[in-house]
Parts: C-alpha cells; structure tokens; sequence
C-alpha cells in the first residue's frame, strides 16, 4: 500500500495530475488483510481516501463473461448445436430440474441459449458461484478464494477442457468443477477426498459422488437428494437417468457405509475428517435389545397416537384401559387382563408371517382382546429409527464443557439434523398408520376412517363390543348412580323394603348373573371381596361392566337381604354402607356373603311359636318375621334385665329364671342373620315356651304383684318376733307356717292370693296376743309412777327433780303403750321399768339427802333409804313340793324383810 501511494504521487507530478490510477481488489478487504493495528488502519484509510471514485464490479452477471469470453461460438458451431437442442428442449429441462431447491435455478430458455451456454446447464453459473462462496465462509479454502468473475471464469476453462474432445451431446457434470477448487482447499479437507481414491471398498463412480456432494456441502439452496444428485450427474443430453440414479444409489450407500458421508433422511452430506470421526462414532453405538422397538412403539403411542392409554366406549362411557405393544415389547406399565393393542412393524423379526392377511388375523386371535396394527413395510424405517438412536445416545453422553468449538458445532449440527429426523419419522410412522392394516377376532377390520387416532377408536369400538359380549347386561345406565346407590341404601326398613321389591330392575340380567355368582360363591365356601369382584370379574372380560353401575347391584342385593356386607371383621349397617361402597380405598374392605333364604317350613313353624309365645302369629315374610320376633325378644330382655337388677339383691323371686331366660335370649338378641336366627327360634320351641311362662309370671310379679310380696315380706317379719307365741295357737300356727313357705318358695307368684288372707289371720291373734302382755306392763310401770309421784310429793320436788325422776318411767310407758309390738319386748318392758324405778327413787334420795335438816313446827322428815331385796334370792335351788318348802322359803324373805327394816330402810322387793 505504501508502494501504491508512492506511485500515485509520482505520477501525479510527472503528469501534473492528468493521469488516472486504476486499482482493483478482493471486495472484502477487511477479510483479505485480516486484523490490523489502529496506526495501520489509519494509514490504510488515508490511502483509500486519495480514491475518492469507487466502482462496485459485481458478478451478478458473471454468466455474461462466461459465454462472450470462453463459450462464444462461431456460426459453424451454431448450427448443429440448434440442430441438438431441436426437439430435446422437453427433455433437457427433465434432465436438468431439480426437486425442494431453496431456489429456482435456470433453465434453458431456446436454441440460442442452449449454443451460448453449451456444454454447460444454465444453472451452473449461479450454482458454482454459491458453491465458491459457500466453500470459502465455511473455511473448507484460503480465504483468497474469488467468487467472482475470476475464480469462475477458471473454473468454466477448466471443466471446458475435461470435455473438449467429445462430440455434440456431452453436458458438463457438476463434479468437473472440483479441479479448480482443488488447489485452494484445506489440507483436511483435501485428504479425506484423497484417502477416499485409495479405498478399495469404493469404486471410481464414488469418488465422483463424493466430491459433487462437497461442492453442495455448503450450500444450502441446493439440498443433497438422490433427485438432485442425479440431475448434478447428468454428463449427457440423452443421459439414462434410471439407471444413473441406480448408480448413484449404490455409491452413497458405499459412502455411507465407510462413513464418508452422512445420510439425514433422504439428504446426504459430505464429511470432513472431525464430522466423519464423530459420524464413525455416532455408528459404534451399541443398541440394546428392544430398545428399537420400544422406541418405536413410544412413536406411535405417544406421539402419533396422542399417549393413549385407555378408550372410552361410546355406549356405556365406561373408560377400558389397554396395553400397548410395538413388535411384542411393552410400551408402559402393562396390566393384567386388559385390553391389548399391538402393532407389527418391519422391525419385527417375524415380519412376513403378518403379510398374510390369514395368518395376521390367525395371530390377532393368539391373545384375546387384541387389536392387531400390521404397518406396511418400509425398508428405510429401520435405519432411520436405528441412526437416531445411536446420534440421540452419542450425543446425550458426550460432554461438550471440554470439546472445541468445532466439535460443538458439528454435535448442535447433529443434535438438529436428529430434530429434523425424529420429524421425518413420526411423518413416515403417520403414513404407515393411515395404511395399516387392523385386525381382531380373526377378522380384517374394514375401517372407514383412516387418521390414526380415529382408526385405533374405531378399531377399539368393535374390539370392546365383541370381548364383552356381557357389557350388554347392563341394558340400562344411570345418569347419577351415586344418588340412586344412596336411595337404594335407605330402603332398609319393611315399608321400603316392600317398595323396593315392587319396583322393577332396570338391569335384569346384570342382577341375575350377580345373584348366580354369588350362589356359586357361597357353595364354594369363597368369600367375596367387592374391590376384587369390580375389578377382577364384572370390569374385566367378558362383562366390562361401569364400576358404580356394579356396586349399585350389590346395593339393591343388600337392600333385598339376598346378600350381606361385612366390614373390618363385623357387620356393615345399610346406614353405613354407602361411603364404604363408593369409595375405593374402602372397597378393599367390604366383604359379601350370599344370604341363606329360610325355608317355608320354618317360617310356618316361626310363626305358630310366635302365637304361642306373643298371642299372635308373625308376618309371612322373612325379613318382617325376622325383624318383629326379634323386636318381641328384645323387649323381653330388657325387661328382664329390669327385673335382674331386683332379683340381684335377694330379697325377690325369680333370679335363676332370669339369668336362664337373658342367657337363651341373647343368642337371638344379638343374631344379625334372619336365616340363622328363625332356625334358631324354631329349633328351641320347648326352651322359649318354658321362658315364656317364666317371663309372664315375673312379669306379671315384679309389675302387678311386688307389693304384695313386699307386705307379706314385712308381716312376716314382725310376727317372727311373737313366733314362740304365736306358734301356740291353734289358728296362728298353720297361717304362719304357710307365710314362711310362700316367701321360702322360688316361685311363689300362684300363692301370692292368700297373703292377705293368712296376714289377717296371724295378725289377729297376733293383736290378742300383744294386748294381753302390754297391759300388766303398762299398770306396772303406771304403779311405779304413782308411787314416785308421792315421793316427789314428800320432798316437795321441784319441777327439776320432778322431771328427771319420771323421764325414763315415762319412756318406757310410751313404748308399751303405742310402739312395742313384740311381747317378748314387753316383757323386758318389767324388768327394765323397776330399774327405771330405782333409779328414780334413787335420783329422789340423793338430791333430799343433799337438803339440810328440815326445821319448824311441823317438820318432814326425809324419806328413808331404799333397799332392794330379790326375792328369788332366797328360795331353794330345787323345787317346791311341800308345805315345809314353802314354809322355809317365806320364813327366809320374812326374816330379810323384818331386818331390812329394823335397820331403816324401806324396802322394794323385786
């Protein structure tokens, strides 16, 4: 540049400025001189700006150059070149077309642009100059590589000479243009092009293929199909196209397989060292078995097919659950005894067995309820699936934090390419799917729909309609099914039970095949559980029945008393039932039992013991007999334990009876089941008679007649106290006698009538006997108050004295006058009356003795102390039988007497 502007200025002083400096260059400088230092920079603008006129020689017209330079032809020429194009021009543009170009390239317009053009396609100038400018902003060149006229003016003379000694008809294939890229590439990519001749894998032809497909490597308008690579091909007016494509075929897939070039799809891409290294890897992935197939299966049910995992039949709303399978592997959770769809795909090993409609149809049979998908065969499906694998795996497990730029770049490049992929299969499974053929029940499905999704529910529909051919049964569905099960469950007394019975099954065949299920259940001693019943029988073949539609049978089953239900080890009230019923959590937990009917002969028996037992015979139906003679016992139980709680305290009859009547009774009491029960009831008809006469008479008793016990309970203990008495009246004896065995008696309830009776009796000579002891005591004790009273009379007692001298005195009278009815009483009465007197007297002598002497004219002396003398004291120990008895006796007493009182005392003979 410096020699440049030296120049300029000297010629400008030789010509004194009438001379024009012309300089040409690369249009892009900055790419050409790369980074300069900001002095440079500086310096290199003002030299730029000393050319202050700028022409722009652009390319855009480099096709002009091109024919005027090195095609133009002489008039001698022209004429058979027209003569060549006469006719052909349909079949050059065939020959010369391409297909899903990101561009329109030219064609050949008419003869005289066919002989300007010759031996070239019109589309080569433009496509070779994308390919220069392609190749050099990738870095596959020096950057010194032109897109212009210059580069392509070379590289036209060059593939001019490669075909300059053939006749009229020859066309310049694209791969003449490789020489004169030759020189400027990267050793890199110079090698692999290389390396490929020496590979004796690889035919000639290859190599050829292999260096178009550098050319177009990158250029993105032009797409490296088979379609596009042929018409590249094309060195001939009248080229055989099929078979130049055969050709070509054959060498990609020779390519492909020394991983010289890289295949997406139906585009192929040249490789460069690193991308082939990476591609030899991407191929040593190792796939494990079945992993192609439950790929593919997850394809086609996730993706194509919308991840469908159950269907929803049309007629009922019922929701089927089905496994899905790609070539005999499970895509999913697979469930036991469901559904099964299976898709066939060329990956099947046994693939051509399912290309007979025969036998496929024979297979879809091998599992029942199996729908059968055989997609059309596709060669190309496997080694898609396959590189899309091995690339997803390779790249997931290759850390890119350590890697080079350009292995990243190449790794996003096959992270998009497999995007692109995974597209293109998902579109080549959707086109098998809409061609498939579908089987099941030994027949081909005729199907009018052929989108997939539709397909599968349309396959589904007559599927589900022919495995549950007992779906049927279910002739009815509910719109509310929870609040008919809830309405179901309150009819449980004998009114509801009766509506119930009179309203007519919606589902008549569903309850009767219940109902015999439970029958076989029950003989085979089986117990049933709800859950596994829902799950296990009626939701899977050949019922498939609704699962609330099932529990509202068991429900109405229930309700009917055909069935019971048991929950954590007990019985499960109807009120109860429901949530246990509807909830499927608690499902687990119900239990069923078929509910034994009761035959005709116990019931009539029931209800004959029911008239002897109650006074009227019990209803004829099972439930309502059930539920009234145990309501009947019920109430006799508790009575009787109202009586127990008497009896308990032994002072009433009937307490064994009791105890034997509640220990029989609970075993009805408490028995849930009818059957059991009026089996029970008719079996111990002596047992309850006998408590019935029991239970009438205790009644009976404790209700009408305890009073009476209770009298006769106090009378008897009030003569027992005259018993000795009493005993020795010829009309009390056998009156007592009787009271005692009545209340001895354990059921004394027949002879209660005569208690009044025999009470009146014993109680009148009772009366006689009691008056005839309490009158002496009563005179006696009168006695001794008089004679107190005079002594209190004596000492001028005081109201004090008075008081306390006649209180016990006065005690005693009131006891044996009013409250005293024992006579043995009484007559402790005397003897406890005279200490009553001598402690009054005593009371009387101590407070006088206290008194001073008396003084005046008429003074009271006090009185003298009192002695007392027991006469008894002196009589003999033997009895008296003689007058001298009697005289010695009274000649003691006189002689203790006369003492007593010479000693001057008074004396109270006792």
């Amino acid at each position: 540049m410096l020699n440049l502007q030296t120049i300029t200025e000297q010629l400008g002083t030789v010509c004194a400025g009438r001379a024009w400096v012309v300089v040409t260059s690369q249009e892009d400088l900055d790419a050409v001189l790369g980074e300069l230092t900001a002095s440079k920079q500086h310096d290199f603008s003002k030299i730029q700006g000393r050319f202050k006129t700028r022409l722009s020689l652009s390319s855009a017209n480099v096709d002009e150059v091109i024919k005027r330079r090195l095609l133009a032809k002489n008039e001698k020429a022209a004429a058979p070149l027209a003569a060549a194009y006469e006719g052909k021009h349909d079949i050059l543009r065939n020959q010369l077309s391409f297909v899903r170009t990101g561009m329109t390239f030219k064609q050949y317009t008419d003869q005289s642009d066919f002989a300007d053009c010759y031996p070239f396609a019109a589309y080569q100038f433009t496509l070779v100059q994308k390919v220069f400018e392609s190749i050099r902003k990738a870095g596959a060149t020096g950057l010194h590589l032109s897109q212009g006229e210059r580069s392509t003016l070379d590289a036209f003379q060059s593939a001019a000479k490669q075909v300059g000694d053939r006749k009229i008809g020859v066309l310049v294939p694209f791969h003449r243009f490789y020489p004169a890229v030759e020189g400027f590439l990267d050793t890199a990519v110079k090698r692999t092009i290389d390396q490929a001749g020496d590979n004796h894998a690889l035919e000639p032809f290859d190599l050829t293929i292999l260096k178009v497909l550098f050319l177009v490597r990158y250029v993105d308008e032009m797409p490296g199909s088979v379609d596009n690579l042929v018409t590249l091909c094309v060195d001939e007016i009248d080229a055989d196209k099929l078979a130049l494509r055969k050709r070509i075929e054959a060498a990609l897939n020779r390519l492909e397989s020394e991983t010289l070039i890289a295949r997406n799809g139906d585009l192929y891409f040249f490789l460069t060292n690193e991308e082939r290294d990476i591609g030899r890897e991407i191929k040593s992935q190792v796939i494990g078995s079945g992993e192609e197939e439950r790929a593919l299966g997850t394809l086609i049910f996730e993706d194509i097919l919308g991840g469908a995992r159950k269907h929803t039949y049309k007629e009922t709303g019922r929701d089927f659950q089905f496994n899905r399978l790609c070539d005999d592997h499970p895509v999913g959770n697979k469930m036991d005894g469901a559904i099964e769809v299976a898709v066939i795909s060329p990956l099947h090993t046994n693939y051509v067995e399912f290309q007979n409609d025969n036998t496929a149809a024979m297979r879809a049979m091998e599992v029942e309820g199996r729908v059968l998908v055989v997609l059309p065969d596709d060669t190309a499906l496997g080694r898609e699936l396959r590189t899309y694998l091995q690339t997803e795996h390779y790249v997931k497990t290759k850390h890119t934090g350590t890697l080079p730029d350009s292995t990243k770049r190449i790794l996003r490049d096959r992270t998009e390419d497999n995007r692109a992929r995974r597209e293109r299969l998902l579109g080549s499974i959707r086109t098998l799917m809409e061609s498939a053929k579908w089987y099941t029940y030994s027949k081909k499905l005729d199907l009018h729909a052929s989108e997939p999704k539709a397909a599968l529910s349309e396959a589904m529909e007559y599927l589900i309609a022919n495995a549950y051919p007992k779906m049927r049964y279910i002739a009815h569905l509910h719109s509310n099914p929870k609040h008919e099960i809830q309405s179901i469950l309150r009819a449980n007394d004998v009114e509801q039970i009766q509506m119930v019975l009179d309203t007519p099954e919606s589902n008549p065949l569903a309850l009767k095949d219940l109902r015999e299920y439970m029958r076989l259940c029950s003989e085979t001693s089986r117990e049933v559980n709800l859950s596994d019943m829902i799950e296990k029988r009626y939701g899977m073949r050949p019922y498939g029945w609704p699962e609330l539609e099932i529990v509202l049978l068991v429900a109405r089953l229930a309700v009917l008393k055909e069935i019971t239900l048991e929950a954590e080890s007990g019985p499960l009230p109807l009120e109860r039932a429901y949530e246990h019923l509807t909830a499927t959590s608690k499902q687990r937990k119900v239990v069923m039992a078929l509910r034994q009917v009761v035959g005709g002969g116990v019931i009539k028996d029931a209800r004959e013991l029911c008239l002897e037992l109650f006074g009227q015979q019990g209803p004829s139906a099972e439930d309502a007999l059930y539920i009234s003679t145990k309501a009947q016992l019920a109430t006799w139980d508790s009575n009787l334990a109202q009586f127990a709680s008497l009896a308990e305290t032994g002072r009433y009859p009937g307490r064994d009876a009791i105890d034997g009547a509640r220990h029989l009774l609970k075993k009805f009491v408490a028995e849930p089941n009818s059957k059991t029960f009026l089996e029970r009831f008719a079996q111990n008809k002596p047992e309850l008679l006998s408590i019935a006469e029991d239970y009438q008479d205790l009644n009976d008793f404790y209700i009408n007649q305890r009073h009476v016990w209770e009298k006769l309970q106090r009378a008897e203990k009030i003569f027992s106290q005259n018993a000795l008495h009493l005993e020795q009246d010829e009309r009390a004896r056998p009156a007592l006698d009787r009271m005692r065995l009545i209340l001895a008696d354990t059921k004394p309830y027949s002879k209660l009538h005569e208690v009044n009776a025999l009470i009146a009796v014993v109680q009148e000579v009772n009366d006689k006997l009691v008056e005839a002891a309490r009158d002496p005591v009563v005179m006696r004790i009168t006695s001794f108050l008089d004679v107190v009273a005079v002594e209190l009379e004596k000492v001028s007692a005081d109201a004090y004295l008075r008081s306390q001298a006649v209180a016990e005195l006065n005690r005693l009278l009131d006891v044996a006058q009013a409250h005293e009815v024992s006579i043995a009483h009484l007559n402790e009465l005397n003897g406890s009356s005279e200490d009553a007197f001598g402690r009054a007297m005593d009371v009387i002598a101590e407070c006088t003795s206290q008194q001073p002497n008396p003084v005046g004219p008429d003074p009271v002396p006090h009185p003298r102390p009192r002695r007392i003398i027991c006469a008894k004291d002196y009589a003999p120990a033997e009895l008296l039988q003689t007058d001298a008895d009697v005289d010695g006796f009274v000649g003691r007493l006189r002689d203790a007497l006369k003492k007593a009182l010479a000693e001057g005392v008074r004396i109270q003979v006792k």
